[in-house]
């Protein structure tokens, strides 16, 4: 086995939920920055153990705008959903940061995990508070003015460094649920108070605090 993968079920106390004989159908997976893991929609057959980065976790809805449910950090499951339910993708998933995740597939864990006590148990839990917070996502988030939804994305966009690419306005403003209009005016105004920056397809985040304070908390988190 992967001595990465013993460390990092160790760090995230997952030893005791997968047992040796299933540690050797895992691998480590590397997405670099503004990589797609999944699209929704698609097949699914991996369940993913996210253990290092950030990834964006967003929706086509029915009338075709792209909306954000939630940005996930270590540790967190993806597939888990579509793995109970035997269902293709329901959300698209992509990379903010360098990231790692370990991947299992379906038929292994079906196969050694099926009717594992502890496994059961622990995906029950995950799945449940997953619910809840799409549920609130989905409910809620979009009740928050558009300044701070986008202080709240622009903060969880950038984790590690102070630069993201704005060179579709369009879709940024489709993640968030406004209009381009919209969201440049509001990105003006945080220009104005000297927030950001904004040129040559780059915003620049000068004065993290201020947003974060915009925020009240960071609604995407």
């Amino acid at each position: 086995m992967d001595q990465a993968i013993h460390n990092f079920l160790r760090r995230y106390e997952l030893a005791d939920i997968f047992p040796e004989r299933l540690r050797h159908s895992m691998h480590i997976e590397k997405l670099s920055s503004g990589e797609r893991l999944l699209s929704q929609g698609d097949d699914s057959d991996t369940l993913y153990l996210l253990v290092e980065g950030k990834l964006k976790v967003s929706m086509l809805s029915p009338e075709g705008k792209r909306l954000i449910l939630a940005f996930k950090s270590p540790f967190d499951l993806v597939g888990d959903i579509e793995y109970v339910q035997h269902c293709p993708l329901i959300n698209t998933v992509e990379a903010v940061t360098n990231t790692r995740v370990i991947r299992i597939p379906y038929h292994v864990l079906r196969k050694e995990m099926g009717d594992n006590a502890v496994w059961l148990e622990f995906l029950l839990k995950t799945i449940t508070r997953k619910f809840e917070m799409k549920s609130y996502a989905m409910n809620f988030n979009l009740l928050y003015p558009v300044d701070v939804r986008l202080a709240s994305y622009l903060l969880s966009m950038t984790p590690t460094q102070p630069k993201l690419d704005a060179t579709s306005l369009v879709d940024m403003a489709d993640l968030i649920g406004t209009s381009y209009r919209h969201l440049n005016r509001i990105l003006l105004q945080f220009q104005k108070a000297g927030w950001i920056t904004k040129k040559r397809g780059r915003i620049t985040i000068l004065d993290r605090a201020s947003l974060l304070a915009q925020a009240v908390q960071n609604i995407y988190e």
